[in-house]
C-alpha cells in the first residue's frame, strides 16, 4: 500500500509535508532528500523497511508540497525544522538519513542537536558544499539566472545526471515532477547557501554512529570527500556500492534498506 502524505505546520508557520510508516514502538528514522526532491525520494526504500523501523520520510521546507517561504534555505533552517518536527511529533531522538543535500542537514542537524541524535545515515555525502567543482558549474551555469517556469529539459537532464543505472520509469517521471513544483527563487537560495562556508571544521564534534553509503561512479561526491568524512568523524565507516551513482537509494534500494537496518540494529538497543 502506497503510503499517504500528511503534514504539519510548525511553531515557526512551515508546514511539512511527510509520510510515516512502521511500528510506533519501532525505532524512529528520519529521512531527508536531496535538493529539489521531496519525501518521494525514498519510494523505492519505503516497501524494503520493516516494521521494526518507524520510517518518517519529509519533504524540506520549499520542496514538494512543504510551505515555501521567502526565506531560510541554509542548512541550519533545514536542520531547525527537523528539530522542531521531532517537538511536534514527540520523538525524543532519532537516526537521521539524509541524502546528498540532506546528508549535509542530517550533519548540521547532529552539530547542533547531539542529545537528539543517536545516528547518522550519509547517503551520496558532501565533506564541503563550498568548494564542489559541480556545484559551482550548476551555479555559473544555470542556476544563477534561472527564471520560473524551471526548464523542465533542464530537470530532467539534472536528475538523470544522479544515476549511473536505470530506475523504474515511472519514478524517475515522479522525481522530475516533483523537482519541477520547486520554484526558481529556492532552487537560487539553496544553492546560495551551499556555497557559503560551509561547517567541515565542525564535522568531527559529532559523537554519533555515521554510517557513510557512496555509489562509485557518483559524479557529485568523491571519494576524497567519503575520506575526509571517515577521517573527521570517529568510528564511522564507509560502504561503497560498485557502478551506483548519486542516488544509490534509487539504483540499489533494496540492499540499501538491509544495510540501514543492519547499522542500526548493531547500536540501537531496544
Amino acid at each position: 500500500m502506497a503510503p499517504v502524505a500528511k503534514s504539519i505546520e510548525l511553531p515557526n508557520r512551515v508546514t511539512i509535508s511527510y509520510v510515516e510508516q512502521g511500528a510506533p514502538s519501532g525505532v524512529p528514522v528520519l529521512l531527508l532528500h536531496g535538493v529539489t526532491d521531496s519525501w518521494h525520494s525514498f519510494d523505492p526504500v519505503l516497501p524494503f523497511l520493516p516494521t521494526s523501523i518507524h520510517a518518517f520520510a519529509l519533504s524540506q521546507r520549499g520542496h514538494g508540497d512543504s510551505s515555501r517561504p521567502e526565506t531560510g534555505y541554509r542548512f541550519d533552517d533545514f536542520a531547525s525544522d527537523v528539530a522542531a518536527f521531532m517537538e511536534a511529533l514527540q520523538i525524543e531522538s532519532a537516526v537521521i538519513a539524509g541524502h546528498s543535500m540532506g546528508s549535509a542537514v542530517a550533519q548540521r542537524f547532529a552539530i547542533d542537536y547531539p542529545e537528539r541524535t543517536r545516528g547518522l545515515v550519509l547517503i551520496g555525502s558532501f565533506a564541503s558544499l563550498q568548494g564542489n567543482p559541480g556545484v559551482h558549474e550548476l551555479w555559473d551555469s544555470v542556476i544563477s539566472t534561472m527564471a520560473d517556469p524551471v526548464d523542465p529539459e533542464f530537470v530532467r537532464a539534472f536528475q538523470q545526471s544522479t544515476l549511473a543505472q536505470p530506475v523504474p520509469p515511472a519514478f524517475f517521471e515522479t522525481v522530475v515532477q516533483e523537482s519541477l513544483k520547486v520554484p526558481a527563487r529556492v532552487w537560487k537560495a539553496t544553492f546560495e547557501g551551499f556555497l557559503q562556508k560551509g561547517f567541515s571544521d565542525q564535522v568531527g564534534n559529532i559523537r554519533t554512529p555515521v554510517l557513510l553509503v557512496w555509489g562509485d561512479q557518483d559524479q557529485f561526491c568523491r571519494r576524497t570527500d567519503q575520506d575526509k568524512l571517515l577521517a573527521s568523524i570517529e568510528g564511522s565507516r564507509l560502504v561503497v556500492y560498485p557502478g551506483a551513482g548519486h542516488a544509490v537509494h534509487w539504483e540499489n534500494p533494496d540492499r540499501f534498506a538491509s544495510d540501514m537496518r543492519a547499522f542500526i540494529e548493531s547500536f540501537w538497543k531496544t
